[in-house]
């Protein structure tokens, strides 16, 4: 037994021994005789990691119907894991791809600041343009560097060869520095055309192994369905420019990603914005070896305005032919622009909101200068950023002021001669003789001679201040912003260079003098009047919804903005009354006579 125990002992010691040997062997030939070449094995492996682009939330009208939406389209794509190293083989690939685009009549993506053929200059008014081509974080080349010597550092850079044509030169250079600006790498993938038509598709798909990295990527695409919708209002999107991108990177953009410029896609960028997703990229030996989704993409939200689209084509229409209509008259022959703002007086809901001359948004996209071009400057959104003098419409405040300061009662009145006296060289008129008018009568007939009276007594500082409550000259805190304004008081002469006389008061009174304000913000001036003093702000997105709008995110609620304290009873009973009585004293193509209802209003000739 102890013969046998000890050959079983040395037997396992033995083979211990030997398994040792053997792996020691392995070992030394791992770290030394093949130790180099797993080396470069492992670092021939890596990881990439490349974001799925998410979509970007749509724009619907009040009844759900699309304004802005999504549809997918076909994108061309270079995938640099997939794409050759050589630099010359990439340029070939390139330039096949550009030409077989180019047959079919399809523009691919370029921004180059450089024209098209030589003699090589800078395009017109891209100086920014221009600086980030030419600053260090791109061509590195000198600030006085021409167009000529840009071309010719992409040429040199990516090694462009002189067997190609300028006209090809120029193509692939274009397409290069395309590539340069949008950082194309692993981790982002470059989008050489937008949107291309299936037969482009089936000939990319069908000579697939000529273009190596090159696929094709089902994408969503922004539509304006309803171009000519709220143009002013909905804004486009656009690429993120260099000087953006360093302050937007930290928020999560990358160089391709496009973003509000305008309108409602900016304002509410932080809700039509998606979450991008991410896959994972394994390359082994130059080799992709996987591709894993890590994260899905989430579509950014919906959201929802307070207009309706049918409506809102309907008020444009209706400005449109007065504008038209204006034009065959003496006294408006040189009318050429307009703007309407329809507001819920319950809520500050914008019910439409239309300017003249109008655009279609898909014209602007396609073709901006020549849109940019037309008459009458179409671009200005002129409800919210045109400033204008009220005129008469300032009498209401101006009423309400002297009437809740207690310098007029309702029934009191002024004699209108047609002339006022103020000091012995001021001598403003009316457009009529009233002779004794009180509060109402005033504002029916529009009486200078009585405002010119109430606003001297009441004085500009307590004016200024109503008007602010009213809502004139004031920040609106609008959703898209929207032009702040003055008043006609001594800070804005002085902000002038202008001299404040004592005569200025009367003017002021009736809306004239140094006072600008917007469409917008007389719309809120009559509607704080239908509210008797409550102001709310006003607001044109509705709510936020998901995607698809099966969850609501955001709704937005009626908010005060400012409220009168109303310490005359009967004050708005006798603004209401005189506004009333001014709508039925129109007559012949103004005449309101046949609504179903009373209409209250305020006409302001300056």
């Amino acid at each position: 037994m102890k013969i046998a125990y000890k050959i079983r002992i040395w037997t396992l010691v033995f083979l211990t021994l030997t398994a040792m040997a053997l792996c020691g062997i392995r070992l030394m030939k791992l770290q030394i005789v093949q130790g180099e070449e797993l080396l470069e094995k492992s670092k021939s492996s890596t990881l990439g990691s490349q974001t799925i682009k998410a979509a970007r939330g749509e724009i619907v009208d009040s009844k759900g119907v699309a304004i802005v939406r999504n549809k997918v389209g076909f994108n061309v794509i270079i995938e640099k894991a997939f794409f050759p190293s050589d630099l010359q083989k990439q340029n070939e690939i390139i330039l096949k791809l550009a030409k077989m685009l180019e047959a079919d009549g399809v523009q691919w993506v370029e921004s180059i600041p450089i024209t098209k053929t030589t003699p090589y200059e800078y395009l017109e008014n891209r100086d920014k343009d221009i600086a980030t081509m030419r600053d260090d974080n791109h061509l590195r080349l000198a600030v006085y560097a021409t167009a000529d010597d840009c071309i010719a550092e992409l040429i040199k850079k990516y090694k462009i060869s002189d067997s190609y044509t300028d006209e090809e030169k120029r193509i692939i250079a274009g397409i290069r520095y395309e590539m340069l600006l949008k950082d194309f790498s692993v981790s982002n993938r470059y989008t050489f055309a937008e949107d291309v038509p299936m037969d482009t598709v089936a000939k990319i798909k069908e000579l697939s192994y000529n273009f190596p990295g090159v696929d094709i990527v089902e994408e969503a695409i922004r539509v304006y369905e309803q171009g000519d919708i709220l143009p002013h209002e909905i804004g486009t999107v656009g690429p993120i420019y260099a000087e953006e991108y360093k302050e937007l990177k930290d928020k999560g953009y990358g160089y391709n990603d496009v973003i509000g410029k305008s309108g409602i896609e900016k304002a509410m960028e932080q809700y039509l914005r998606g979450e991008d997703g991410t896959r994972q990229i394994t390359i082994s030996n130059g080799e992709v070896t996987s591709v894993e989704v890590t994260k899905e993409a989430i579509p950014g939200n919906t959201v929802q305005l307070t207009v309706d689209s049918k409506f809102q084509a309907k008020l444009q229409q209706i400005l449109e032919n007065h504008i038209n209509w204006l034009h065959t008259q003496e006294k408006g022959k040189n009318a050429y622009a307009g703007a309407v703002v329809v507001l819920n007086a319950k809520t500050g809901a914008v019910l439409g909101m239309v300017n003249y001359p109008t655009y279609n948004i898909n014209d602007y996209i396609n073709n901006y200068s020549e849109v940019a071009g037309r008459e009458h400057q179409p671009l200005i959104n002129r409800a919210i950023d045109g400033l204008y003098r009220p005129g008469s419409t300032f009498k209401t405040v101006t009423a309400t002021a002297a009437m809740n300061e207690g310098i007029v009662t309702g029934e009191d009145t002024v004699v209108c001669n047609h002339v006022y006296t103020f000091y012995h060289d001021i001598s403003p008129k009316c457009l009529g003789w009233h002779g004794a008018v009180n509060v109402v009568k005033a504002l029916q007939v529009s009486c200078n001679i009585y405002f010119y009276d109430v606003g001297r007594r009441l004085g500009i500082d307590k004016l200024t201040e109503y008007a602010g409550m009213y809502g004139l000259g004031q920040d609106l805190d609008f959703e898209l912003g929207g032009a702040q304004g003055y008043l006609a008081c001594p800070a804005t002469f002085d902000r002038f260079g202008m001299d404040w006389t004592p005569g200025q008061v009367l003017q002021a009174a009736i809306g004239q003098s140094e006072i600008a304000v917007s469409p917008l913000q007389m719309a809120v001036q009559a509607m704080t009047i239908a509210n008797r003093g409550v102001r709310y702000k006003p607001y044109i997105v509705d709510s936020i919804h998901t995607y698809n709008m099966e969850k609501t995110i955001k709704e937005t609620q009626p908010e005060v903005a400012s409220k009168i304290d109303v310490k005359y009873s009967k004050l708005y009973d006798y603004i209401e009354d005189g506004m009333i009585l001014a709508s039925q004293s129109l007559t012949g193509e103004y005449s309101l006579s046949d609504l179903p209802y009373k209409v209250a209003t305020k006409t302001g000739t300056p």
